[in-house]
């Protein structure tokens, strides 16, 4: 990766892609599965367990801020692969599957299946940071491509928007100020850390830019792990797991001396009531790892969606503007590079743009890929003064109701 640059001329082995923590979002099932991978990752990663498959394509859907996806092959992990890949805005996601034994059969699997990287907790002492990080450096190379090839359409945002968004949005920070001055020193009072959080983002003529959001998470949280260690929810799991090591029984079972109710699940005879005990304490771990994370302020912020205000700093330091196209994650802007596709990047980032506005003016529940990329080209041939203040006073009704626009 010798000098090779993106779109804003720097170096790839400069950049550290995700600057707070890679958002990992995890499909595991298993108690000990859970606790080894946070022992070991916790203090890289902001992570986030969740147990069924239908829940992880949810939250993928719906949440651009996912850097990496981590399934246990015991938890249905490559039937969540296939289905990662089946699916438009989310099959290029970076995907690595965890297993208990590397094998080739297992590493030819992967491949066959696109996973990105296969990774043992017990066998392997290799760094997954490192790899997420080339990873991610991968995906900005090939940004780099498609900058390039974009440049030859030609990007140029006209004076009247630009004017437009900078008073806009020179005012609304000036409304805003003494809120945005409460919400900073709120979160530095709160926890520590920067203020601001940053993710990636690819906006007009593919270029690569830093969004900003307010801080929702810690930063400390290998500390905190080490502090809460003692609290009751983490020593009743540790306690469930000295209890029954080595014994397919319930605490009440052993004490009789067989299992009262049997239970056929992974291909193998467990006790019920074990089965169940662990499930709960399963709950009960990922909660405790889940809780700490987001900070007191930062749930509120997200609620409110009081962490977004930040993005007025990036239209006003002209990576997106009010009113464009929707700036995408780089996995999901480097599927659009082909020809037809591309041009939807000769046009501005916007906070709000032609597809939010036509699926709320349309009743539509959902929208699909190809519609957005369409609306997308179409506002980026036609968009005027005219539609984007028609755009702006369609988006404000928007703004309360439930659909995410």
């Amino acid at each position: 990766m010798e000098n090779q640059t993106t779109a804003q001329g720097q170096t790839l082995t400069e950049i550290n892609p995700l600057e707070e923590y890679f958002n990992v979002l995890c499909l595991i099932r298993d108690i000990q599965t859970c606790k080894r991978f946070y022992e070991r990752f916790g203090s890289q990663f902001s992570i986030d367990y969740l147990d069924s498959i239908e829940e992880v394509l949810e939250v993928l859907e719906e949440n651009p801020s996912v850097d990496v996806v981590v399934a246990d092959e015991r938890s249905d992990g490559w039937i969540l692969l296939d289905e990662v890949r089946k699916r438009g805005t989310i099959e290029n996601i970076p995907f690595i599957i965890l297993v208990k034994e590397l094998s080739k059969e297992v590493i030819q699997k992967a491949k066959t299946k696109r996973a990105d990287d296969v990774y043992s907790l017990y066998d392997q002492e290799g760094d997954l940071y490192v790899r997420m990080q080339y990873l991610a450096k991968r995906q900005l190379l090939r940004a780099k491509s498609a900058s390039e090839k974009i440049e030859k359409i030609g990007v140029e945002t006209p004076f009247w928007k630009r004017a437009m968004d900078v008073a806009a949005t020179s005012f609304a920070l000036l409304c805003l100020s003494p809120i945005l001055l409460l919400v900073a020193l709120l979160i530095r009072f709160d926890s520590r850390g920067p203020i601001l959080y940053k993710s990636k983002r690819v906006g007009s003529g593919y270029k690569i830019f830093s969004l900003y959001k307010f801080r929702t998470m810690r930063t400390d949280a290998d500390q905190l792990i080490s502090k809460m260690a003692s609290q009751s929810m983490y020593s009743r799991a540790s306690k469930v797991e000295s209890d029954t090591s080595g014994s397919d029984l319930c605490s009440e079972c052993q004490s009789l001396g067989k299992c009262q109710k049997l239970l056929f699940f992974d291909n193998k005879e467990i006790c019920e009531l074990k089965y169940k005990e662990e499930k709960e304490q399963a709950a009960a771990f990922m909660k405790f790892q889940n809780d700490p994370r987001i900070t007191r302020v930062g749930k509120f912020l997200r609620n409110t969606s009081l962490d977004e205000l930040p993005q007025l700093l990036n239209i006003l330091k002209g990576d997106m503007s009010l009113v464009g196209n929707r700036p995408l994650p780089l996995y999901e802007a480097e599927k659009l590079t082909t020809d037809d596709k591309i041009l939807r990047f000769a046009g501005p980032g916007g906070l709000t743009g032609l597809w939010q506005v036509t699926k709320r003016g349309k009743g539509k529940e959902d929208m699909s890929e190809e519609e957005r990329i369409q609306l997308d080209i179409e506002y980026v041939k036609n968009f005027s003064f005219k539609m984007d203040m028609k755009i702006i006073f369609m988006t404000f009704p928007a703004l309360f109701q439930s659909e995410n626009v």
